[in-house]
């Protein structure tokens, strides 16, 4: 029989991963609706900035709300939204209805932050807080994992819509499925957001503009390694959708790692959260400058992998840094604020990106993202050594 951390973990990581399979299908399927609707680089940007602008705006009520009514309630009628979402994608005729679909499909994925977040640190132990995240972190890894090779593979067997029709499936079967087994312990979910104590709350605020840089590298990345390799590399789509794939599937197995360690190194938990996330991100902003020296699948895909351990694998630490300097009642708005100001950078990181590369190609591309990764490193490191 499963302990109590493991029906609490494996449910809301199952849930985790039902919800990004969906979510994730938009950045898998770039080079299909590219075709599809006969896309530059500029519009594709477009369509992540469409998805992630829907993200941010419902973040914060959806954090609201998992304080107030409990994530049960939220994280259930989230992914309701997210398979509906996805249904929509599928359908749409036009690009502008494609848009549409693509910014309420982003909307629901706002119920994801704040909801899991608050159910591993309000019902697991402190000891174990951030190996829990870890392993609930690998939930958008697998989920994207499993939706590239579900949109790109199937689009070659059947037509380019069929594998968004089974991510909605997988979505509401998981709806359903989430909806009868999550239980919640026995402690009182009404409460409100203190926004005023957070915003009084310095050391938080530095790190809100990191989560910034982070976000911008991870959306911006996710979104193009299928073009990169189908354009830069001269690859097929199905391979950048195993690259795209492998990329997550390693980005998992860092999170429980990098979580794991986070719990047993010596240090106070901010010290210890925070420099495995300067680590991080610093070795990703090197492994920006290494990408556009590949030539070949198999050397992009080792240089993706490593970027999926570093910085693109930082998210967990980053909420793990984020409940060392929060109170556990005001754990969903700061949750929701800080998956705020990482979403925020998917408005203008893609656009921006695909201009460049439009532009000037993936080379400097790929330099404006090791830029922000190192922006990212040297504010972490204030909040390490407790400088603000």
């Amino acid at each position: 029989m499963l302990s109590r951390f493991w029906r609490i973990v494996l449910t809301v990581t199952g849930w985790h991963i039902a919800a990004s399979v969906c979510y994730y299908a938009i950045y898998a399927g770039t080079p299909l609706f590219r075709d599809a609707f006969s896309l530059s680089s500029f519009e594709v940007g477009l369509v992540i900035s469409a998805l992630t602008l829907g993200y941010a705006v419902f973040l914060l009520p959806f954090g609201v709300a998992t304080d107030r009514f409990g994530e049960r309630r939220t994280l259930s009628a989230g992914l309701a939204g997210l398979a509906s979402g996805v249904l929509l994608v599928a359908v749409a005729p036009t690009y502008w209805l494609f848009l549409a679909a693509v910014f309420l499909l982003g909307s629901m994925y706002g119920s994801a932050t704040p909801g899991t977040n608050k159910a591993i640190f309000d019902q697991i132990d402190a000891e174990r807080h951030h190996r829990a995240i870890g392993i609930k972190q690998i939930g958008p890894t697998v989920g994207s994992a499993i939706g590239a090779v579900l949109i790109t593979g199937l689009a070659g067997r059947f037509f380019w819509q069929f594998g968004f029709l089974v991510a909605a499936g997988v979505g509401l079967i998981t709806t359903v499925t989430f909806f009868f087994v999550y239980r919640r312990a026995s402690r009182a979910d009404m409460t409100s957001p203190d926004f005023r104590g957070l915003l009084s709350n310095r050391t938080y605020l530095v790190l809100l503009p990191a989560g910034m840089c982070i976000g911008a590298a991870f959306y911006t990345t996710t979104g193009y390694t299928v073009l990169f390799i189908d354009e830069s590399i001269g690859a097929t789509v199905a391979t950048g959708g195993l690259v795209l794939a492998s990329v997550q599937a390693v980005n998992s197995a860092g999170k429980i790692v990098v979580g794991t360690l986070a719990d047993i190194l010596p240090g106070t938990p901010r010290a210890r959260t925070g420099a495995i996330l300067v680590v991080q991100a610093a070795g990703g902003g090197v492994l920006f400058l290494l990408l556009p020296l590949t030539t070949t699948p198999l050397t992009a895909g080792l240089v993706f992998a490593c970027l999926g351990v570093f910085v693109l694998g930082s998210t967990g630490l980053y909420y793990s840094c984020i409940s060392t300097l929060v109170s556990d009642e005001k754990l969903g708005a700061a949750s929701a604020a800080g998956q705020l100001a990482m979403t925020v950078s998917g408005l203008f990181a893609p656009p921006t990106f695909g201009y460049l590369i439009d532009a000037n190609g993936y080379g400097v591309a790929w330099a404006f993202l090791a830029g922000l990764s190192f922006v990212a490193a040297a504010l972490v490191l204030l909040v390490v050594f407790e400088i603000v």
